[in-house]
């Protein structure tokens, strides 16, 4: 069998520009979550969320290729340029008809929809931009990294709500392991902050209101939680055969062991109050990596704060794991939930987790529900030596897919 390993992260996120930046956020415990100030959300029941405010895309690209790419799509190429760096990988010196790109979005570029229905409302069809549909649709982040790094082989996006980034992961991985492919960049990304995205989300009654406390307002497994906070961003790895990361003395990260996916069958947007499509997952994903549950030392929880979803996921945990869960927390807290970016963020996290032997904390966990009675390492960051780690996302639909990385 075919084995995979990491050899780059990057990451894009509320706390911060790059992996290495995000993740000494997250060990610090610092929120990204604040009021929206890029549109009016004064008729919002909900006002706030975690941008990426610091973002300039001309670090990355020139104007005129700025201005054809959507935000989504540039946080891609963004995050794919710190990833292939970080992995060393020189296009030239492999075949780059065996590297492949696997990366999707949620809902991708939602704003260019928007600005281009108002365009045609008040201009007419004559003035909608010819970049309308390659700027919305979800596939062009993937193709857009392809087109700069030259990345010829296997090409598509995986598109399953929240647990895209995950989704994406796994099937990069299989791709590895089956064959298809010898290097695969992989993850998500989602940019949802908009008018119509916050309207959205808000008129399903999904979104947390905690307009007076926007840095608190993500409480994962807290008795006070109110719903999820948006998010942006998202994160990419690059996954590579083992041998042949070996054959070009490459830094591996760590192994992709298992992946498990799964669905609920049961609702277009609420969890199965049982957890059984989630336990199935992660079931799934322990049995793939040939691990014992006691190798796993923690879950990076999809953890988003929604009273339903947060119970069901613990009632999962404790399905698999039994007496002896391993640690939990959800870094939701502090990102808020980047929706399809945020399970191939949280992959990013895990990797980083598994190098530092860290495991970040769930802020905002002051008054623990009781229903939802794991050790979510709560408020502050906790050295603990790990040899495996997993990383859950579940999306509307009734979409789970989980990831295990082990050390190698």
């Amino acid at each position: 069998m075919r084995r995979v390993a990491v050899t780059g992260i990057g990451a894009i996120s509320p706390v911060g520009i790059g992996a290495s930046r995000t993740w000494e956020s997250l060990c610090q415990g610092r929120s990204g979550i604040a009021p929206i100030d890029h549109f009016d959300t004064s008729a919002y029941p909900t006002r706030f969320g975690g941008m990426v405010d610091d973002f300039d895309p001309a670090e990355w690209l020139d104007g005129k290729e700025a201005r054809r790419l959507s935000r989504f799509q540039q946080f891609a190429i963004a995050v794919s340029d710190e990833a292939m760096s970080d992995a060393r990988l020189d296009m030239t010196a492999v075949d780059a008809d065996r590297v492949g790109v696997i990366v999707g979005s949620g809902i991708g570029g939602l704003a260019t929809m928007e600005e281009q229905t108002a365009v045609l409302a008040e201009r007419g069809p004559g003035r909608v931009s010819p970049f309308l549909v390659p700027m919305m649709i979800v596939d062009l982040a993937a193709g857009h990294i392809s087109i700069r790094h030259g990345a010829r082989g296997i090409n598509y996006a995986p598109v399953s709500a929240c647990s895209t980034g995950n989704h994406a992961i796994g099937e990069a991985g299989e791709a590895i392991r089956r064959g298809d492919a010898d290097v695969v960049i992989a993850g998500g990304f989602d940019c949802g902050i908009t008018p119509l995205g916050l309207a959205g989300f808000s008129a399903a009654r999904a979104l947390s209101t905690r307009n007076d406390d926007p840095p608190r307002a993500s409480r994962p497994f807290d008795a006070g939680r109110d719903g999820f906070v948006m998010g942006e961003g998202g994160g990419l790895l690059v996954l590579e055969e083992l041998s042949h990361a070996r054959a070009r003395n490459a830094r591996i990260y760590g192994e992709l062991v298992g992946y498990g996916a799964t669905a609920d069958a049961y609702h277009m947007t609420a969890p199965a109050p049982d957890g059984s499509g989630a336990r199935r997952a992660m079931q799934a994903a322990v049995d793939q990596s040939g691990l014992a549950l006691a190798d796993i030392g923690y879950i990076n929880a999809h953890g988003t704060s929604t009273p339903l979803g947060d119970i069901a996921e613990t009632q999962a945990i404790k399905q698999v794991f039994g007496e002896s869960p391993p640690l939990v927390s959800s870094t939701k807290s502090m990102t808020g939930h980047l929706l399809g970016g945020a399970g191939a963020l949280e992959a990013v996290i895990c990797i980083s987790a598994l190098r530092d032997a860290l495991v970040p904390p769930t802020i905002n966990l002051t008054d623990p529900d009781p229903e939802c009675d794991l050790d979510y390492v709560p408020n502050q960051v906790r050295e603990v030596s790990l040899d495996a780690v997993m990383s859950n996302s579940f999306g509307f639909g009734g979409h789970n897919a989980t990831l295990v990385f082990a050390r190698i």
